[in-house]
């Protein structure tokens, strides 16, 4: 057997208060059951939009005929990768800024553009342009990962970084914890 590679997490913990999408649901928790006499469990109810912190977006998400989440496989979200600083990538990363880091890129990719994860909403976060997702594509990229909240502009009606990505496949994760 071989040992384990070690795993890292790289999400941010959710909270009452933690910020979601403009008109997304808020993150609520609250107790349904507590431990006392006639209640032997603890029992809590949790809704959120599943779009909250650190998350994969489905292709469902931004395809009609897409996977539910219970339906996309796991390995494109395992296993060795890389993370980018694109600090200076402005508000649409482009193919020239990833294009220097893609020599013997990993399967997986993870782009920080953020030096310290914001503590509230940021409507300016930088998105990744439909051409980089192409780039990233002809090597072999299977997962591209963001510490933003999307890879689209807040406001965009077409998502056409997310059409990028389902032409070619590759899964999404946004919201990351890179800091």
């Amino acid at each position: 057997d071989r040992p384990m590679a070690a795993l890292w997490d790289i999400s941010h913990e959710v909270a009452p208060g933690h910020p979601v999408f403009p008109g997304d649901s808020p993150f609520t928790w609250r107790w349904t059951w507590q431990l006392g006499p006639g209640c032997p469990v603890n029992v809590s109810q949790v809704s959120m939009s599943p779009h909250t912190g650190s998350h994969a977006d489905a292709p469902l998400h931004y395809d009609p005929a897409g996977e539910s989440i219970g339906e996309v496989a796991l390995d494109p979200y395992l296993g060795p990768c890389r993370v980018v600083h694109a600090f200076d990538a402005g508000p649409r990363g482009l193919p020239d800024h990833l294009r220097p880091h893609l020599d013997h890129v990993p399967p997986r990719l993870l782009i920080r553009t953020y030096r310290q994860s914001p503590s509230g909403w940021h409507s300016g976060f930088a998105a990744i342009a439909p051409a980089a997702i192409d780039l990233l594509a002809a090597p072999g990229v299977r997962l591209i990962g963001l510490d933003t909240p999307s890879l689209d502009p807040e406001q965009s009606k077409t998502l056409d970084s997310h059409q990028a990505v389902r032409r070619h496949r590759i899964a999404v994760l946004e919201g990351l914890r890179l800091d």
